[in-house]
This record gives C-alpha cells, sequence and structure tokens, in this order.
C-alpha cells in the first residue's frame, strides 16, 4: 500500500502541468469524435476528473452554442470545444466559444494560422494544437500555443503515417529542454495505465484519449456501434487502403467492415471509368471523396455497422465491456499509479544491491 501511495504521489507530480492547464485532476482529455464527442459524453468526463472536448465537426455556430451550453447544464467542471481549421465559419465559431466562456480551445484538421490562432487567444481560451512532427511543434510553439498534442497513427479516425511512440521520441525530448513549461498531450493507440505512465515518465503533461470513451455507459454512441468495438482487436482498426497514387486517399483508420471492402472496390471501378474516358478527373475524385459521406454517422448514430464507418484506434483492444466514465478513468488512474510504483520498487531495489 504505502508503494501504490508512493506511485499516486508521483503521478500527480508527472501530471501537474497538464492538470494545472487543464483545471481538472486527472490529465486526461477526452479525444473529439464526430458524433460522439457531445454533451453527455463530455459533461461525464469533465465530472469523473478528466477533461471533456466537444467535437464540434460541421456543426454550424448556432449548434455549437447550442451544445456548450447543454455541456454546462450537465457539468460545472472545465471542458473545451476541438474545432477544425478548415470550417468555413470558424471564424464565428471561435467567437461563440468566446461569448460562452469556453477556456480551452483544440485545434485540429490542419495547421492553424497565425491570425486565428491570434483570434482564440484574444477571445480569452488557452489553444491547444496537433503537432505531427517537431518541425511543427516548434512551429506552433513560436506562433503562441498554450500547449500542444501529439497524435500517432495508431489512433482512429485521419490519422498521419507517424507512430505515437516515435513521434514522442522526437518531439518531447526537446520540447522538454527548450520550452520546458508548455504542456505537451500524448494521443493515439492509449488505452492502458501503463503507456500513460511511460509517457508522464517521458515528459508528457497527459493523454488523450478517444476509443476508450466510446463505449461508456453516458456515451450516446449507438449499442451495435459499441458491439464492435467491445468485440475489436487491434488488428482489426486498420487504415483505409489507397489504390492509385494519383487519387489522394487520407488514411482514415477504422474497424474493418463491408464498406472498407466495398471502398476499395469502388476505387478500382472509377478509376477504371477514368482511364477509359467515362469520367473526367474531377468527377472520379468527386466518387471517390464521397463514398464515405454520412458514413460515420450512419454507423455511430444509426448503427450500421456495415456500411457505415466504424472510426477506432488501435486501443480498441482494451475495450471490453460498457462503463461508466468515472470507471474507465478510475481504471486508467490506478493502472498508472501501479506502473509508477513498480518502478519505484525496482529503483529502490537496485539502488540497495548496488549500496
Amino acid at each position: 500500500m504505502a508503494d501504490l501511495a508512493q506511485g499516486r504521489e508521483r503521478l500527480n507530480r508527472l501530471w501537474q502541468n497538464g492538470t494545472e492547464f487543464l483545471g481538472c485532476p486527472f490529465a486526461v482529455l477526452g479525444g473529439a469524435m464526430t458524433w460522439v464527442s457531445e454533451r453527455h459524453l463530455v459533461a461525464a468526463i469533465s465530472n469523473a476528473g478528466g477533461f471533456g472536448v466537444l467535437a464540434c465537426g460541421a456543426m454550424t455556430p448556432d449548434l455549437l452554442a447550442a451544445e456548450i451550453v447543454g455541456t454546462k447544464a450537465g457539468t460545472d467542471k472545465p471542458f473545451g470545444v476541438n474545432l477544425i481549421v478548415m470550417h468555413p465559419e470558424l471564424d464565428a465559431l471561435i467567437d461563440v466559444c468566446s461569448e460562452h466562456q469556453v477556456g480551452h480551445i483544440v485545434l485540429a484538421g490542419g495547421l492553424p494560422s497565425k491570425s486565428v490562432m491570434a483570434r482564440v487567444k484574444d477571445g480569452g481560451a488557452k489553444l491547444l494544437a496537433f503537432a505531427p512532427s517537431l518541425g511543427v511543434a516548434r512551429k506552433l510553439s513560436r506562433a503562441g500555443a498554450d500547449a500542444l498534442i501529439i497524435e500517432g497513427m495508431e489512433a482512429g479516425g485521419h490519422i498521419g503515417p507517424v507512430a505515437t511512440s516515435v513521434l514522442a521520441q522526437e518531439i518531447l525530448p526537446y520540447m522538454s529542454e527548450h520550452t520546458p513549461d508548455l504542456p505537451i498531450f500524448i494521443a493515439g493507440g492509449i488505452g492502458h495505465g501503463e503507456a500513460i505512465a511511460a509517457y508522464l515518465s517521458m515528459g508528457a503533461a497527459g493523454i488523450q484519449m478517444g476509443t476508450r470513451f466510446v463505449c461508456a455507459s453516458e456515451s450516446v454512441a449507438h449499442p451495435n456501434f459499441k458491439k464492435a468495438f467491445i468485440r475489436g482487436h487491434a488488428r482489426d482498426a486498420t487504415p483505409s487502403v489507397q489504390i492509385d497514387p494519383e487519387f489522394k486517399v487520407i488514411p482514415v483508420r477504422a474497424l474493418a467492415n463491408q464498406a472498407t471492402k466495398a471502398f476499395t472496390q469502388t476505387q478500382i471501378d472509377v478509376i477504371d471509368r477514368y482511364r477509359k474516358g467515362d469520367l473526367s478527373f474531377d468527377e472520379a475524385s468527386l466518387a471517390i471523396e464521397h463514398f464515405w459521406a454520412g458514413a460515420l454517422k450512419r454507423a455511430a448514430i444509426d448503427g450500421d455497422v456495415e456500411t457505415g464507418s466504424l472510426m477506432a484506434g488501435q486501443s480498441v483492444g482494451f475495450v471490453e465491456k460498457e462503463q461508466p466514465v468515472a470507471h474507465i478513468i478510475g481504471e486508467l488512474v490506478e493502472q498508472a499509479c501501479s506502473a509508477l510504483s513498480r518502478s519505484i520498487t525496482r529503483t529502490t531495489s537496485l539502488d540497495e544491491a548496488v549500496a
């Protein structure tokens, strides 16, 4: 018990920069998942001591305002809003966040401009941005980002080409040396407290996790969607395949289903029609791009897990049952404390052996 208490004390020290930045007991951000990270799940994460993040996605300013109000009705704890930098009404969405005194804004989906970053900060919010490389991390830091999120290819949804562990090794040591007070959160493939302890020990301020929260009791995801996650294994969460380099496909990690196979065949058929002259390049590109239109909602909300998109990270293998958010976060914290306490015990034993 003494070792476990030491582990908990060390955990609190390791993520103190993150908890102080977020204003919550546990530096665990809820990954913003379109259709799933809405008011109920976000409020539940914040109420459980983590930090919920609303997924704005393609919402209009009015819809976002209603979702923020709804979230505040469910929690008096801090939470954030995730905004996509390519949204045509981004400025208006930032203004909505400012009007409703949202304390943290996560900018995703691309590199934000300096003017957008200034608008966020001028509105009173702390700004978090995604850093897919050390170069981008340095640029965002110089541009005024208040915190960074490193997300590797193990994550669900749209992904980059580099693994979380490699990005962490590339970015954490450098940023810890040059910007030691800048909180950096790690995301992608995290489903167990052991990983949290490891990344914190490397210098991270906390973590972001989405997939584990899909099957929370408070999640509005359709029962069929949740069952697919509970049945899923790490190897089942695969990135979408690009058939022809001429027709770019942004990789999306999701559980393989009938739609996955259909998308591959659709690319083959469409590209064949393009080569024969039946379709222009733009028409062919549009046909491929539109294949997944509405697919996430079909699966996550409507329950069509065969033709919908089952966006999931490789940590889906850690999803074993539906359980309350508080239980999920509690398990992660206890696992992290246990890992850190074992580390303390091993270090003590080694010191004694050397002495």
